[in-house]
Parts: C-alpha cells; sequence; structure tokens
C-alpha cells in the first residue's frame, strides 16, 4: 500500500523502527494516567499504541487528547520504538498530534448491543476488530479464487447482471423493467459462462447473484457473490478433482496470509489444517443411507435440507462431495448418469461444522434433443433459451462448472454463525440498508 509523503501505515512500522514517522487514522480506543495518554489508533492496516507525554506535546492538544472521543479523526507524529508488549510490536512515542475532526459520541460502545442495532449501524460496524476480521479474510478468499483460475489459464469473462430467464428455477427470480419489457437480476452466471467457454475452452466468471428466496436463516443472503468456473471437454471425475483442487488452494491461501484475524475470531485453527485432498466423496444414496444410521426420517429423491447437510457433513473433518442426486431435484441443464437415468451428474460440496453446501456443480447437458425435452418438463419459454441451445448445435461438446459462493464459504472460514457478516453491506429478506 503507497502512502502519501511522510505517512506511513500501520501495518508498515516494522520497517521504520527508529525513524519518526507519521501515522493518520481514527482513534480506536484511549487511557490517560496523569502526565501521558496512551492512545490506539487504527487506519485500516492495524492497530497502534501512541505514548503522548503531556511534556512532547502543547498544552492545548493534550487537554483535547483527554476528551476526545472514540472514532475521531488524526495523525499522530513520532518516534517508531519496538514494544514486544504492544499489538503489532512496536508504539510511537509521539511528539505531535494532529487532530483532524472530533466525531459525535460514538453510538457502538463497549457493552453488548443487539443484532438488529448493530445491522442499523452497519456502516460503523464495519471498523469493528472482529468485522475487520472476516471482511479481510473475505478479500483474502476472493484474491485466492482469481489466482488459483487466473495460474491456470482461465480466462474471466463476466456474464450479464440482467437476464431474460431463469436458470436456477422461476420462483426466486428478481423482475426489473428493462425499457417496457421483464427481465430479471441474474440467479448465475452459468449459461454465459457455457458460452464462453466454447469460445474459450477455461473461463469463469465472478460477480453478485441474487435469489428472491423469502427465507431468514443465518444460510441466506438475496445478493451474494459467486464465481463459477466452466471448463470444455471436461467431464464428472475432472470436474470432482478440479473442485477439490480449487477448495484447498483456498484455505490454504488464507491460513498462509490470514492466520491473525482467524486468530482474532478464535477460529479453531487447526480444523481448517485438515482441508487437504483427497476429500470424502460420497453418493447421494450413501448419504442418504448415513442420514438413516442417524435416525432421521428421509425419503430418497428429496433435495437435502439444512438439518440434513449438517448431519452428513457432522461425520467427515472435511469438505465432503455429494454427488449424482436425483435428476427431479435439480437444475434442466444437467447430464443424466449413464448407469442410472434416475440421477444427474452432479455435485454438491458441503462444508464441515454445519456450514452447509459451499458448491455446487455438475456436467452439463451436451445433447440438443435432451435439453429440448427438459426445457418442455420444466415449463421454460424455448425462444428464450434458443441461444443457449445453440451451444448444442455448433460444436457441442462434453463441459462441465460449478460455483462456489463467496459468503458461505468465508463464513466457513472464519467460523462465524451468519452470513450477514461475510459481506460488506448484507441484503435480506427485510433488510436493504444502509
Amino acid at each position: 500500500m503507497t502512502a502519501e509523503a511522510g505517512q506511513v501505515y500501520i501495518e508498515d512500522l516494522g520497517r521504520h523502527a527508529g525513524a519518526t514517522v507519521t501515522v493518520k487514522g481514527w482513534l480506536m480506543n484511549r487511557r490517560s494516567s496523569g502526565k501521558l495518554h496512551f492512545l490506539q489508533v487504527r487506519d485500516g492496516t492495524g492497530v497502534v499504541q501512541a505514548v503522548c507525554f503531556k511534556g512532547n506535546l502543547d498544552a492545548e492538544t493534550f487537554r483535547r487528547l483527554d476528551l476526545l472521543p472514540l472514532e475521531s479523526s488524526l495523525e499522530v507524529t513520532g518516534l517508531c520504538k519496538a514494544e514486544p508488549r504492544a499489538s503489532g510490536g512496536f508504539e510511537l512515542d509521539a511528539s505531535g498530534v494532529r487532530i483532524h475532526q472530533e466525531a459525535e459520541p460514538y453510538p457502538i460502545g463497549k457493552k453488548e448491543h443487539g443484532t438488529g442495532f448493530l445491522m442499523e449501524h452497519r456502516h460503523l460496524w464495519l471498523r469493528s476488530s472482529r468485522q475487520h476480521a472476516v471482511l479481510r479474510v473475505r478479500a483474502r478468499v476472493i484474491k485466492a479464487i482469481r489466482d488459483f483460475l487466473d495460474e491456470r489459464g482461465f480466462v474471466c469473462m463476466d456474464s450479464p447482471i440482467f437476464t431474460p430467464s431463469a436458470c436456477e428455477g422461476t420462483t426466486t427470480l428478481f423482475p426489473v423493467d428493462y425499457f417496457g419489457e421483464t427481465a430479471y437480476l441474474t440467479q448465475s452466471g452459468q449459461l454465459y459462462a457455457e458460452a464462453s467457454a466454447m469460445a474459450f475452452g477455461k473461463v469463469y466468471c465472478f460477480g453478485p447473484t441474487f435469489r428472491a428466496e423469502k427465507s431468514k436463516t443465518r444460510r441466506h443472503l438475496t445478493e451474494f457473490w459467486m464465481v463459477e468456473p466452466e471448463v470444455a471437454f471436461l467431464e464428472m471425475d475432472g470436474l470432482l478433482d478440479l473442485i477439490e483442487e480449487f477448495i484447498a488452494y483456498v484455505v490454504a491461501q488464507v491460513l498462509k496470509d490470514r492466520r491473525a484475524e482467524l486468530e482474532v475470531l478464535e477460529r479453531d485453527i487447526s480444523r481448517l489444517e485438515r482441508v487437504v485432498r483427497p476429500f470424502p466423496r460420497i453418493s447421494y444414496d450413501q448419504a442418504v443411507a448415513l442420514l438413516h444410521e442417524k435416525g432421521q426420517a428421509f425419503a430418497w429423491g428429496g433435495d437435502f435440507g439444512a438439518p440434513d447437510e449438517t448431519l452428513i457433513s457432522e461425520h467427515f473433518d472435511r469438505p465432503v462431495l455429494v454427488h449424482r442426486y436425483p435428476a427431479q431435484v435439480k437444475a434442466f441443464y444437467m447430464k443424466r448418469d449413464p448407469a442410472d437415468d434416475r440421477l444427474a451428474l452432479c455435485v454438491d460440496v458441503l462444508a464441515p461444522e454445519g456450514y452447509g453446501e459451499i458448491v455446487g456443480g455438475s456436467e452439463r447437458a451436451s445433447d440438443l434433443a435432451f435439453l429440448l425435452e427438459q426445457i418442455k418438463a420444466h415449463q421454460l419459454p424455448e425462444e428464450t433459451f434458443r441461444w443457449y441451445l445453440d451451444l448444442r448445435r455448433y460444436g457441442s461438446v462434453p463441459h462441465a462448472g460449478f460455483g462456489l459462493g463467496v459468503e458461505r464459504t468465508t463464513a466457513w472460514i472464519c467460523g462465524v454463525p451468519h452470513l450477514r457478516e461475510c459481506i460488506p453491506y448484507p441484503r435480506m429478506l427485510e433488510k436493504i440498508t444502509p
């Protein structure tokens, strides 16, 4: 990160020990002891303690610091000194403090606040150490996603947000007026990614997706981010290998670069260190049998709900790949299993510790006649999918892909209970502000 002339970011203080530097940020905490003020200053990259001795500052500044409200903005100039007891291992011996703005009384105090209050003040809650840690992990997850795909020759080909039709089911669409016609906010970029893969071979799209699900559970947002790789000439076995390699890489990168944030969150890091290949793989039939062994009433042919996913995943110490679900509970574009036409060549990845599905993928149907049958069976408008059917008319090939939800993955890695903490400004059934 580049600072202005004379400014040093807190994360870089280790390179400036013994030098006089200026740190610009916000007052996170303070305590006073007669002739000394101890200021905890944060700048977005870290927190440093500034020791302000009365004799080193003008009288008026020293007096103001004793009353300065939290989250006031300021800059501190001082000698950077090694201090093993301090956060980050360094502190500033202040020789000057400039106050940019004395904040009004800060609404988020040290007392316990309810979730509703914190969500109403989400724009301020982001400044807390816990939220800061979660969202820095999220940012590292995103970087790892892009690094993995970019380094393996995938081309980023983002799909449109406005779409003319459903991809994952017509009951969860957000309709919008599009110059007098009805369009929808995208549920998934997959169909367009398939078209891009027929041009570029290996692609991914990455962006926000929208589901109008009337659900208030901790696992649901109406707007969330998803990465969707798609690969030409990839079949089911190769898809499972790709998913395993991808998840293991993302977790490893977070462990390498964001261990400090995971410690702030009191995450049991040993659980993440187990996320190495190979992952357990079980069929839908085996998953149903496991549920029955655990005393869960479940009828073959249904989709797994959150309690079912929790029971399945708690049996394993790392993500489990559940493959070959009944086709009747899956999307129209999935290829059928040649060994059992009742099943789709698909996979869901269930994260351990009850976090549920973080990946859904499949081998795509490549036969034109089959897709036409499925579009009719699902009562979808053929005209809307004409361009998609063209992919099966002009050089159709076996191909497969998957989607990974960034917020669910971040929640699992961080060990936080609700997705609302894993995106800066969550959108939920009854939440559209701030």
